[in-house]
């Protein structure tokens, strides 16, 4: 409906403009009513008129038929613009909420990079007590194995003087008994060894 108006007052437009130049034209081949030489030949205006007129169908041929495609490349041209706007502001959008994002995880990291440096700090802790308490177990049990190898040692030298006290006792008695055993007492005690086998 906008183009048929667009082409009618384009129409009328051409119609007047020819119609006025074909006045023109009159006139001044009358002389412009003051009957002096014409200076426009009438070869010359009609070859005026003849280039005017194929001007003014060229327009109308290229309103008739080619006003369609233009205003229908226009048109895609500018859906293909709005739709382009529209594309990137909802691109522009999803850029704005990612930047917001990625400030906010910015915001967040030297709190993040503190929780990071106190929870290593704490595992480090934990760490450091279990090797003390480690060591601390280690060092005991080397202490008690030492004790109870002590206890082992003193036991066996204990032993070991008993044994040798024992030993130089018997020694000694058999020296003693040798010095102090006579023939007669051997002789009494041959004769009880003998009594108490003929016993049996």
């Amino acid at each position: 409906m906008n183009l048929n108006r667009k082409n009618s007052g384009l129409t009328l437009a051409l119609t007047l403009g020819v119609v006025g130049l074909t006045a023109a034209i009159a006139f001044a081949e009358s002389g412009g009513g003051h009957g002096a030489a014409n200076p426009l030949s009438h070869e010359k205006v009609m070859d005026l008129l003849w280039r005017t007129t194929n001007f003014a169908a060229l327009v109308i041929i290229l309103v008739k038929f080619g006003s369609k495609p233009i205003v229908s490349a226009l048109s895609s041209r500018r859906m293909a613009i709005v739709n382009r706007f529209e594309d990137l502001n909802s691109r522009r959008s999803e850029v704005e909420q990612s930047y917001k994002k990625y400030e906010e995880k910015l915001g967040r990291i030297d709190q993040e990079v503190q929780d990071i440096l106190a929870t290593a700090k704490a595992q480090a802790e934990i760490e450091k007590q279990k090797i003390i308490d480690e060591a601390t177990r280690a060092a005991a049990d080397i202490k008690r194995k030492a004790e109870l190898s002590v206890q082992f040692e003193f036991a066996a030298a204990k032993k070991a003087l008993r044994d040798e006290v024992a030993e130089q006792a018997a020694q000694m008695a058999a020296v003693l008994v040798q010095k102090s055993f006579t023939d007669a007492d051997q002789g009494k005690l041959v004769s009880e060894f003998l009594d108490k086998v003929g016993a049996r």
